[in-house]
């Protein structure tokens, strides 16, 4: 019992990692040195894959090693817990990103709770500038208070005044 609740307590921190390390990379390494891969996604196409997807790649490899490492070589549910956190942090990325956001796939969830509609806001004033400088909100699954659209800040602010 004490390893199910070690290796799910490693998965979730390892998935609440990722997205730091979503976000550090997000703003140091695709802002920056691979600028040139990350800019297809910061203007229209008419493509359906863009260099930017190489990303999504680059980020299974950890994971894919880790299974690989935890289960062929040296049997360890540690590193599979690790493994299986960065993949459960892909899928969420993927059908929040690519899926809700930017409709890559169309479907809308019948219901935006209010913490969809921040995070969907956020993306959407990263992706108002369209070069690699002064960009801002460069994380994903996380999007503080300050990214809360106006028009639902109003309602909400209505809603609790009466």
């Amino acid at each position: 019992m004490i390893l199910i609740f070690s290796c799910a307590a490693i998965t979730i921190g390892t998935f609440l990692f990722w997205e730091f390390v979503a976000w550090f990379t997000h703003k140091y390494i695709m802002h920056g040195l691979l600028w040139v891969w990350h800019k297809s996604h910061h203007t229209v196409h008419d493509h359906v894959l863009e260099k930017n997807d190489r990303f999504a790649v680059v980020f299974s490899l950890p994971s894919i090693a880790l299974f690989y490492y935890g289960s062929m070589v040296s049997y360890n549910p540690f590193v599979l817990a690790v493994a299986f956190g960065i993949l459960c942090y892909g899928v969420f990325y993927v059908v929040f990103h690519d899926v809700v956001v930017h409709q890559r796939i169309k479907w809308k969830p019948l219901r935006q709770s209010h913490y969809l509609k921040r995070m969907i806001h956020a993306h959407y004033v990263h992706h108002s500038k369209h070069t690699r400088k002064d960009c801002e909100a460069f994380g994903f699954l996380y999007a503080p208070k300050r990214y809360e659209p106006k028009s639902f800040q109003f309602k909400r602010s209505r809603k609790e005044t009466q």
